[in-house]
């Protein structure tokens, strides 16, 4: 049973949800005693190879710049090619997982778990666990089909590094090109994406008003840190 991760990467860059997603599908081969592979569309500066360090034994690659801007249906088109031989495939559950695994599901007739949080229990069977109800409750779901799809929470598993170096190669793929046209693309500066951040700070209603935010801002500033908020403060519009 061979396994297949997807590396989300921006901006040319390896996202960190993706050496979570990486770890888990090398822990997950390791425990059914089969290798790792990688898939990364786009063009990446970063060293793939370093995957290694995750336990990735085999990147693949389509090196297209058409593939910089993510479209699911494209995406889910090259994915299915690469995951013929795989039994499992993991994403990270962020935007673009969310987007392509579900596609990508229909193409393979595969069972699809989103939001996993733990490795699968392959004692009798393949049982993954879950998040549900916005992380109040944990279900535990039996996919039963061939070809399977893990979708994992970030910053739900962690990552740990091994010594190896993974082999680069490019992958041949057929697909069209994406009917979408991106007109142009605002991004915010000057702050860490929550997603990305290893440090955040955080505030909830004892700061009493949103006058008092900036003790939390001028703290995350000088850890070079993302900010956070409680759910009630943004339903009470402290926040966004």
């Amino acid at each position: 049973m061979s396994i297949l991760v997807f590396i989300d990467q921006s901006d040319s860059h390896i996202k960190k949800a993706s050496f979570e997603a990486a770890t888990y599908a090398a822990k997950l081969a390791a425990q059914l005693g089969t290798t790792a592979e990688a898939i990364v569309l786009g063009t990446v500066s970063d060293d793939l190879a370093s995957l290694g360090q995750y336990g990735i034994s085999k990147v693949h690659t389509v090196s297209d710049a058409a593939l910089n801007k993510m479209d699911a249906q494209v995406y889910a088109e090259i994915l299915s090619q690469a995951a013929a031989s795989a039994d499992v495939i993991v994403f990270s559950n962020n935007t673009s997982g969310k987007a392509i695994a579900p596609r990508l599901s229909i193409k393979l007739k595969a069972g699809l778990v989103s939001g996993a949080v733990a490795l699968p229990d392959t004692s009798q069977g393949f049982v993954v666990r879950k998040s549900v109800f916005s992380g109040k409750a944990f279900a535990n779901i039996a996919v039963k089909t061939a070809k399977k799809i893990i979708t994992l929470n970030p910053n739900s598993f962690g990552t740990a590094s091994v010594s190896g170096t993974a082999e680069v190669a490019p992958f041949s793929a057929n697909y069209s090109a994406s009917p979408i046209e991106v007109l142009s693309v605002n991004k915010v500066t000057g702050e860490v994406p929550l997603s990305e951040a290893d440090i955040v700070v955080s505030g909830g209603r004892g700061l009493k008003g949103p006058e008092n935010w900036g003790l939390v801002t001028d703290l995350a500033q000088l850890l070079g840190a993302a900010t956070a908020c409680s759910r009630p403060v943004a339903d009470i519009h402290w926040r966004p």
